[in-house]
């Protein structure tokens, strides 16, 4: 059978043999054995709903194993045999363009060059799921070729519900991930109806169909890193031959390494799995493995002396590398960490002085014992980032949870009212302040004709709308756009394309809709082929997360989840080709909740007229609840953009003088 036809075709009509396990797959994690033998039996009772009754009794024994394996039912028997990654918009068979591009982007979400955990369907983050298992993959996919621009594909959790009527305006994919009832979205909640197979973590951007790989966290971090150089060391001073220290090499974290090389300073990543650090070297993405700590402690004393920029992967646990870099006084200019600590107890953070094997049948056999070691070893972390503090060291929580867990095991983190954590979010200090306010955050583009020529074409067109509104920005933005016209101008010889021709910059409404429509007219003229739009969740108005996206809201409503939930409704009706709305994100399930969206520009005057309403709403919601926070970059922005724009209105806030409150309680 064609591809085409292995697509058109969904569940398979005879039965699939079985298929064995790449022997050099980099598997998820183990998860928790947390159902009872009656919910184990209703998992296989939901998992064969799927399939006739004629396979029942053969599959029942498959899936039980699996569920006893590996704690979920992947159904890998199902899984396609064709090469999953991002073809040609023109290959996918399909009725509607729209459903095309949605189908390139859910393929390459699940490339193996892309993807952590591919043969699990996990993109990144360790659980962060595109679907929950093969037949989800292969029934959407079938929609998706079927479906006219008059219906709606309706995804509860990777599960294709159905097709619905809906109109050409509508959206024609809406997305929903984890979004579980309040009273049962607790940690042993989501793994028991993840493990039924009736809920799923789709993080940001896997569960939605819009991961680019790691150069989508490369421009985020590059910029976070660049800043906070800025903010301690002198201006005439460069990064060069100074250290930047983190862990974390698996799908979203891979990114760091190739972002301080962009940076200019000498990076160190430790990470426990020495698959994920392989594949990164692989990749160009670090320029060197060490897994000898005495051989590290050479090479960057060696890479200081010099002023060399270099990207060290080690392959261990950042613990011992804090912990020795204090002994030998090798000093840490900025620190992080970026491990998966939204899943702290299912493989997202490994215990130090114990193997990643060993580490990973506790998860499995002894849960609890894993849990204290995880635990014990989040308060040495804690212990030694606040030794190499008091020395200088500027540490940031770059959203993972770090703080957020380490707090929880008693570790030595809080500020001295032991409400607010010692350390800021890197929002609190950085991004918050200097992009999201002001309407900046992490706009991107895949080309879906997959030719590395439409991209160099989008980079310039994008360099060129952004050198142009420059010239007239304000004072308060000039920072922003000179350093993503510089990112952009230097994107291709960074070579960060993994998957999918894409790319991915800060850009505020202005510089999203006057690229976008430059887009579209480029594809009206013939000078390149379709271009699908998006954009991360970790944006200005896509996220509510008080720990992260939304720490710098300071009045009081960082809690609320108004904002994400009114960002997807708005972009639904405005324009969006399809819309998502998740339960968890970067710092996991039930500490977020969080929206993206994705659009096909085929140079229409239709896709024109959706790309300006829609990407205005899109970064405006965020900017207005921003403002009514008292954030003042955000009440600069959105008073400036009601001038640029008469049918906005905007309630702005009236401040309050501080002294009139003082002897009030």
């Amino acid at each position: 059978m064609t591809f085409q036809e292995q697509i058109l075709q969904g569940i398979p009509n005879k039965i699939p043999a079985t298929k064995a396990y790449p022997a050099d797959a980099n598997r998820a994690p183990k998860r928790k054995d947390i159902l009872s033998k009656d919910k184990k039996r209703l998992a296989i009772k939901n998992a064969l709903r799927y399939f006739p009754k004629t396979w029942h009794e053969e599959l029942s024994i498959e899936f039980a194993q699996e569920l006893k394996v590996f704690g979920r039912i992947y159904m890998y028997r199902f899984k396609p045999n064709y090469a999953i990654y991002a073809r040609n918009i023109e290959a996918y068979p399909a009725k509607s363009s729209q459903a095309a591009a949605i189908m390139l982007m859910i393929q390459n979400n699940l490339n193996p060059e892309v993807a952590q955990h591919p043969e699990e369907l996990i993109t990144y983050g360790g659980n962060g799921a595109v679907f929950q298992n093969w037949a989800q993959y292969l029934l959407v996919m079938q929609y998706l070729a079927t479906m006219t621009d008059e219906q709606t594909l309706h995804i509860y959790s990777g599960h294709p519900m159905g097709l619905f009527p809906s109109s050409k305006n509508a959206p024609r994919v809406v997305v929903s991930n984890g979004m579980m009832i309040p009273n049962y979205s607790k940690p042993d909640d989501w793994e028991k109806f993840n493990a039924l197979g009736v809920t799923q973590y789709g993080q940001m951007t896997a569960g939605s169909f819009m991961y680019i790989g790691p150069q989508g966290i490369v421009h985020g971090t590059t910029i976070t890193v660049m800043n906070a150089f800025r903010k301690i060391l002198q201006k005439e001073d460069t990064p060069k031959g100074k250290i930047f220290l983190t862990s974390g090499l698996g799908g979203m974290s891979g990114a760091q390494p190739k972002a301080g090389n962009i940076v200019g300073c000498i990076t160190i990543c430790a990470e426990v799995n020495p698959k994920a650090a392989t594949k990164r070297h692989e990749q160009g993405w670090v320029d060197i493995l060490i897994d000898n700590i005495e051989t590290l402690i050479v090479i960057v004393k060696e890479a200081q002396d010099n002023n060399k920029v270099i990207a060290i992967a080690y392959i261990g646990n950042v613990v011992e590398v804090w912990e020795r870099f204090y002994e030998e006084n090798i000093f840490i200019h900025v620190g992080s960490d970026q491990t998966s600590l939204h899943i702290p107890w299912t493989g997202g953070y490994y215990p130090v002085d114990v193997s990643y094997e060993e580490s990973n049948r506790l998860i499995r056999e002894e849960p609890k014992k894993f849990k204290e070691k995880v635990q014990e070893t989040l308060r040495r972390h804690a212990e030694a980032i606040n030794k190499h503090t008091a020395k200088g060291t500027y540490f940031f929580d770059y959203g993972n949870a770090f703080l957020l867990e380490a707090s929880r095991a008693g570790a030595q983190v809080m500020a001295k009212n032991e409400i607010d954590f010692k350390y800021p979010s890197y929002v609190q200090d950085i991004l918050g302040p200097m992009c999201f306010d002001y309407g900046f955050g992490p706009f991107r583009w895949v080309c879906a004709s997959g030719k590395p020529e439409d991209l160099d074409i989008t980079d310039t067109i994008a360099a060129s709308v952004l050198q142009e509104i420059m010239e007239d920005a304000p004072e308060e933005i000039q920072l922003q756009m000179q350093d993503n016209i510089m990112w952009i101008k230097e994107a291709k010889q960074n070579k960060m394309v993994v998957g999918s021709q894409a790319r991915i910059l800060y850009a505020d409404a202005e510089g999203r809709a006057k690229i976008a429509e430059a887009f579209n007219n480029a594809i009206a003229s013939g000078k390149i082929g379709s271009i699908v739009l998006g954009r991360d969740h970790h944006d200005v108005s896509g996220t509510d997360s008080p720990y992260r996206e939304t720490s710098n809201i300071y009045d009081g409503s960082k809690f609320t989840a108004d904002m994400a939930i009114h960002n997807v409704i708005g972009d639904s009706f405005r324009g969006a080709t399809w819309v998502s709305i998740h339960n968890g994100g970067g710092v996991g399930w039930g500490e977020v909740i969080n929206g993206g969206f994705g659009m096909l520009l085929d140079g229409t005057k239709e896709a024109g007229e959706r790309l300006k309403n829609m990407l205005f709403y899109d970064v405006n919601n965020g900017i207005a609840r921003r403002s009514w926070a008292r954030n003042k970059e955000a009440i600069f922005a959105i008073k400036r953009e009601m001038k640029r724009t008469p049918n906005l209105k905007v309630t702005i806030p009236n401040l309050v003088e501080d002294d009139i409150l003082n002897n009030l309680f």
